[in-house]
Formats: structure tokens, C-alpha cells, sequence
């Protein structure tokens, strides 16, 4: 057992010793997940101190291999690592890897014996992914079985975090109890605090509620881990502690207020998965810009889909300057049918072709007629949710969350469309951004771990999913006008290559600030 693992063992026998029995348990297969996708980026990504493997450091993207077949990957000192040969969509855990014969059961051990350069702080990501990730399957575990009831529901039946991202649960600066406290996946209620603040000093965007309001003094809500760790050497404390008790959503930050009402947004300045989770002041002033330019488009498509809108943002004034750990987004709360693509595993019809076409349909057709006015979203799993249908199909497709698309000035002023005031880092006429930012996520994260979910691991499946989905592509693209844009998105949606997240390379000590890129052979090339 790994220091870390061993920290939290200590921490968990002393505020859930009934959880510590199922937490080494589950120990084994929190390494082996993490460490299978610690082998898809070593795969597939060009690390700095790797020579040559199936990923191709040359940059020449891999083939996807056979199943059965073993792996290489060369070190630029000569050493060899090897292992099972997988694609980047495949899901499934690595029990083991060998470094010249030698084998490795741990990530984080692993990739210390590795020593690539620049690696440290992914080591440390290693070890907190696997510890916590540990912890929330032991937590799983431990909880009885019941059916969701709504939206809320299946968010916090998502356990195992990202699909691909080795830092799937790293979660640096939260404890043991306050993961229990806090997470979705733990099911808790978590008691948010209200800071109360100037109304006149404060950066607002929107209408501010009556509810969070008190004379001339506006009530912030606060995660109570940013009241503990990061209010304090700010000056600030709360006016009231506990006052809005909310259920956590997938993204831990936002969380459902159990009286209903706007979904809230907090700021929680550490970093979950690769990211710190805190909250620009850029992104309050854009949020009900971003919300009426995505409203707008989606009304000119008869309501389709259906966006998720901010109603209201608000940053506290540090220092005289908006804070970023000081603020708090107001969201429609998602309808109580839709279900995260993330929180599905496998068809709810048990018709894996019949669902997946279904929802190939909505999601092509909505984001490709979106991408043709001027927006790519960022369709991941966490941001799409679909309506079922009576049948169990997807019926109808939900967009949230918006800080993260993208917008092509050049392409809203081709349809006649006015350009949003948004923050610049928003806007992008280069369509390799856009496809990226679209495709990268539908395809290489949302079909991909759809695909290799309800493929399980058999090629021929796989290939007959893959074709499902470039079948719907087809008929998106075939019924919008062919204009130079359609063209181009057409050729990149379809094209050798396919642009997606490198996450190992965004954790590099050296890595510029931002998302890095990794390419990829495109499983629809085949389907042009």
C-alpha cells in the first residue's frame, strides 16, 4: 500500500471504520482502472522520454489493434513497456504492466519507475486518483441498492469519474471526510454557507434573486470546503453557515438546492480531475450572453436542443478586484427526466444499435446544425443529457453548462446572427479549434465510451456502433445546405485524423496553461 493510500486508510478508520474493509478491497481495481488509462495516454500520446510505441511518437496517430495482441511502448534510453494492446476508446482496467519483464500493478509506481521528464506532479495526480477513486467505489459499495428516481439520482450513481482521464478522481486538499461529505458519488447533502456582500461591490450579471438578497446586501452562496479552506485568508466568513442545503451533481461544484429552485454553481478552488474549479469573473459577465445566444440558435431549430440556461451570475470584489474564489453561478435546474450520457452504461432498451441510433440522430443533427451557425459545444458526457422516450429511446437532447464552448464571429455574421459581448478566449474562426472542441468530445469521449460500453471489447460490435453513428452523421450533414463550412466540417468529421484532450500531456510540469492535443485515427474515417 502506497503512502497515500495507506493516509486515507488512516483517515477513513477514524470517521467510517464500516467503509475501511470495502476501501482495501477496492483498492486492486482502483489501481488497475486508473493505471488502464495511464496506458492508453502512454499509447497514445507523445510524451517527452518515449521513443516509440503503438501510438506512434513520431506522431504517426495508431491503428486501433486487435484485441489479444501485446503492446509496446520504447523509452528513449532503450527500455521497454508492455502490456495488452487497446484502443483509446476501450474501457476496461489494467491488472498489469511490465517494464523490461518487470511487472507493475500501481500508476502512480509505474510511472516513477517510468522517469519521463516532467512527470511529478502526475505522479502525485496517480496517487490521489487511485486512493479516492478507492473510496467512492467502497462507498458505492457500502450504499443499498434502489432504482434512480431523477436526474439528480444518476448523476450521483457516476462513480468512476472521467472514462479516460487518468486523473479521474484526483482530488488534491479534500480529506477523507470531507469526500464523504461532499462528492456526488457518497450521495450527501451538502449544507451550503451564504456570505453576505455589498450588492454595490459586487461584479452581477442578471437578476439577482430576492431569495439571496437582504437589503442592500447580496447573499452568496459558498461551498462550505472553500468557507473552511479559502474564505479565511481572504478576509471574509459567512453570514450564515448551512442555510442552503443541495445535493451535489456530477461536477461536485454544482448541486441542487433540495427545496428546488436555480441550480448553483460554486466556486471550489482546488483542482478535481486536471482542472482548479473556481469561477472567472469572465465567466459571470458571459454567462447570460452565452445563455441568450444559445437560447436564440436553439429557437431558430424549433427548440432543439435544449438549453440549459444561466440566470444569473455574481464574483465578490477582493482586493478591489472580482474574485474568481468568491462567486457563484445561478442555473435552470435540468429536467427531472434527463439523464447524463455519462450515468448511462448500458442501452436502457437492450437494443444497444436501436438506442445508439437514437441518440446519434439527436446529437449529430443538434450539434452539426449548431457547428453550422457558429457554436461548437462541448459535448461530453457530463454536459449532454437526453428525455427518454416511452420506449426507453432518447428522445430529446439537453445542453448545460457553457463556459466552454467555442463561437465563430465569421460564422454567426454568414447566418445573420448578432455576436455575443463575450470574453475573446470564447471566440475562434480557425475550424480546427471548432472540430476539436466539438468532435474531440462527441466522438472521442461521448460515442467512444458509449461504443466500448455496449461493444464490450468485441471489434466486430464496435465497428457495427461506429458505423450507426457515421450512418447519422450522414443524414445530419445531407440535410443542411452545402455551404463552405458544411463542407469543411463535413471532411474533418469524417477525416483520418480525429483531434482530442491529451491528458497526460496537459499535466506535464511544463504544460502551458490550457487543453492539449493529442491526434488520433478517426474510427468513422472508415465510413466516409
Amino acid at each position: 500500500m502506497r503512502r497515500l493510500e495507506a493516509d486515507f486508510a488512516a483517515q477513513l478508520a477514524a470517521v467510517r471504520p464500516d467503509l475501511s474493509a470495502a476501501y482495501a478491497a477496492a483498492l486492486p481495481g482502483a489501481r488497475a482502472a486508473v493505471l488502464g488509462r495511464l496506458w492508453r495516454g502512454l499509447l497514445y500520446e507523445p510524451l517527452p522520454g518515449l521513443a516509440a510505441g503503438s501510438g506512434g511518437r513520431s506522431g504517426e496517430p495508431a491503428v486501433v489493434p486487435p484485441p489479444g495482441r501485446e503492446a509496446k511502448v520504447l523509452l528513449s534510453g532503450g527500455r521497454g513497456l508492455a502490456g495488452r494492446a487497446r484502443s483509446p476508446y476501450d474501457l476496461d482496467g489494467e491488472p498489469c504492466l511490465w517494464l523490461d519483464g518487470r511487472p507493475h500493478t500501481h500508476p502512480a509506481e509505474l510511472l516513477s519507475a517510468l522517469d519521463l521528464p516532467g512527470t511529478a506532479r502526475l505522479i502525485e495526480d496517480l496517487d490521489n486518483s487511485v486512493a479516492s477513486l478507492a473510496l467512492s467505489r467502497a462507498g458505492a459499495l457500502a450504499r443499498p441498492h434502489s432504482v434512480p428516481s431523477g436526474a439528480v439520482d444518476h448523476e450521483q450513481d457516476v462513480v468512476d469519474g472521467h472514462p479516460y482521464h487518468p486523473g479521474c478522481r484526483n482530488r488534491p486538499g479534500i480529506s477523507v471526510a470531507e469526500q464523504l461529505a461532499y462528492m456526488p458519488e457518497h450521495h450527501p447533502v451538502v449544507p451550503l454557507d451564504l456570505v453576505a456582500l455589498p450588492a454595490a461591490e459586487c461584479l452581477v450579471t442578471g437578476p439577482w434573486p430576492d431569495a439571496l438578497t437582504e437589503g442592500d446586501r447580496l447573499l452568496l452562496p459558498v461551498h462550505p470546503w472553500q468557507t473552511r479552506h479559502v474564505l479565511p485568508a481572504l478576509g471574509l466568513r459567512p453570514y450564515a453557515t448551512g442555510a442552503l442545503p443541495a445535493r451535489p451533481l456530477m461536477s461536485a461544484r454544482t448541486l441542487a438546492p433540495l427545496d428546488g429552485g436555480p441550480h448553483v454553481k460554486t466556486a471550489l478552488s482546488t483542482r478535481l480531475t486536471s482542472g482548479v474549479r473556481d469561477i472567472s469573473p469572465g465567466s459571470v459577465r458571459d454567462c447570460l450572453a452565452l445563455s441568450h445566444l444559445l437560447t436564440t440558435l436553439s429557437a431558430r431549430r424549433g427548440g432543439r436542443p435544449r438549453i440549459v440556461r444561466y440566470l444569473a451570475g455574481a464574483a465578490a470584489r477582493v482586493r478591489g478586484e472580482p474574485s474568481a474564489d468568491v462567486s457563484a453561478l445561478l442555473r435552470e435546474p435540468s429536467p427531472r427526466n434527463a439523464i447524463p450520457v455519462a450515468a448511462i452504461t448500458r442501452a436502457p432498451s437492450g437494443e444497444p444499435d436501436r438506442w445508439l441510433a437514437a441518440f446519434a440522430r439527436l446529437a449529430l443533427t443538434d450539434t452539426l446544425d449548431l457547428l453550422a451557425l457558429g457554436v461548437a459545444l462541448e459535448a461530453h458526457g457530463q454536459n449532454l443529457l437526453v428525455v427518454p422516450g416511452h420506449d426507453g429511446s432518447p428522445a430529446r437532447l439537453v445542453y448545460r453548462d457553457l463556459a466552454d464552448i467555442r463561437i465563430s464571429p465569421a460564422r454567426l455574421d454568414r447566418n445573420g446572427i448578432e455576436r455575443p459581448p463575450v470574453s475573446a478566449r470564447l471566440l475562434t474562426d480557425d475550424p480546427e479549434v471548432l472540430h476539436a472542441k466539438l468532435f474531440g468530445s462527441l466522438v472521442g469521449t461521448t460515442f467512444g465510451s458509449l461504443i466500448s460500453q455496449f461493444g464490450q471489447g468485441d471489434r466486430t460490435a464496435e465497428s457495427r456502433l461506429w458505423a450507426v453513428v457515421a450512418g447519422a452523421a450522414r443524414d445530419a450533414f445531407d440535410r443542411l445546405p452545402a455551404t463552405p463550412d458544411v463542407r469543411t466540417d463535413r471532411a474533418a468529421l469524417f477525416g483520418p485524423y480525429l483531434r482530442v484532450k491529451g491528458h497526460l500531456l496537459a499535466r506535464l510540469d511544463d504544460a502551458p496553461a490550457g487543453d492539449s492535443w493529442v491526434d488520433l485515427h478517426n474510427p468513422l474515417a472508415a465510413f466516409a
